[in-house]
């Protein structure tokens, strides 16, 4: 009852406000975050120290105040994404290179979007069904409120956009094998079983890359496309792709997953501030044996997308 008098009295009627009117909002929260609640300090401050070890505490703290503005844009940006019309999110999203998926469409290639939590994603799942010819597809995990789960996926699909949860995905994909397709997902989180992740060294650390997106693809033979947001100024994103396989057959055990995180690895190093520092991406601890499972990892994965037809 709480969650739907909030969203109906203080949310929603926010969000019909101008952007620039919401932003006075969130302007207000940042400076509490740098002056009075350090928003997750300690967290973000590790995984930032450990991210770039070359830099000073005062740079860590620069760079953490830096994302707490990022963080309450995007925050900004979020409540105007249940409102916001087509016509301004056309202008305010724009793909760099569109002719990448046009030219996809046009071979029949259903196409797995994968990038990370960086800059404006939110406003991406909304949208895409704006910007390309194939039928928008959204990977998402239920939010542990059942009427904020419902209402945010009613708002991010009014375009077009179709929700899966991530546990429906193999189904809805044999589903929808005759459709081209593009489907949408953020690989950067922390996988739930650490035995199943592709660990690689990411960010100056060893980390559990989710293997999902690179399984969908071997399994379904969908083109792989990563995908970076850039922000040219408060409120504008361009998107920018980067074809990574439109074959994943001819591709090796671990390829598509290096690829993509390499190529998210590269934007942040290069605009740290802007990729969600706040949540625990290195909570899975190194498997004891390393070798021996990436060994057994790349047997089954070979076993079962390279073994040759008798």
């Amino acid at each position: 009852m709480f969650a739907k008098i909030a969203y109906h009295l203080v949310v929603y009627p926010i969000s019909n406000l101008p952007i620039r009117v919401i932003y006075l909002f969130t302007d207000f929260l940042y400076l509490l975050l740098v002056t009075v609640f350090p928003y997750r300090k300690k967290v973000i401050e590790q995984n930032m120290s450990r991210s770039f070890p070359e830099k000073s505490t005062a740079e860590i703290k620069k760079m953490r105040n830096q994302f707490y503005r990022f963080f309450t844009d995007l925050l900004a940006e979020g409540i105007k994404n249940l409102s916001i019309s087509e016509k301004e999110l056309r202008k305010r999203l724009v793909v760099k290179n569109p002719e990448i998926m046009d030219d996809l469409f046009q071979k029949g290639k259903s196409v797995l979007l994968v990038s990370g939590h960086y800059n404006n994603w939110e406003w991406l799942i909304t949208g895409q069904s704006l910007l390309f010819p194939h039928q928008a597809v959204g990977i998402g995990m239920p939010m542990s409120s059942k009427y904020w789960d419902k209402k945010i996926n009613q708002r991010r699909s009014r375009f077009g956009m179709i929700i899966l949860h991530s546990k429906n995905v193999r189904t809805e994909f044999e589903a929808m094998r005759d459709q081209i397709f593009a489907t949408l997902t953020l690989a950067d989180q922390s996988p739930g079983d650490s035995t199943k992740a592709y660990w690689m060294n990411f960010l100056h650390q060893p980390t559990a890359v989710a293997f999902g997106c690179e399984q969908l693809a071997h399994q379904h033979n969908q083109a792989v496309v990563f995908f970076i947001l850039r922000c040219l100024k408060r409120g504008y994103y361009e998107m920018e792709l980067t074809v990574i396989t439109e074959n994943p057959s001819e591709t090796d055990w671990g390829f598509i997953s290096e690829s993509h995180t390499h190529l998210l690895e590269r934007e942040i190093i290069a605009n740290p501030a802007r990729w969600l520092w706040s949540h625990k991406r290195w909570k899975r601890d190194v498997p004891t044996d390393l070798e021996a499972l990436k060994k057994e990892q790349k047997a089954k994965f070979d076993s079962k997308f390279k073994s040759t037809p008798q």
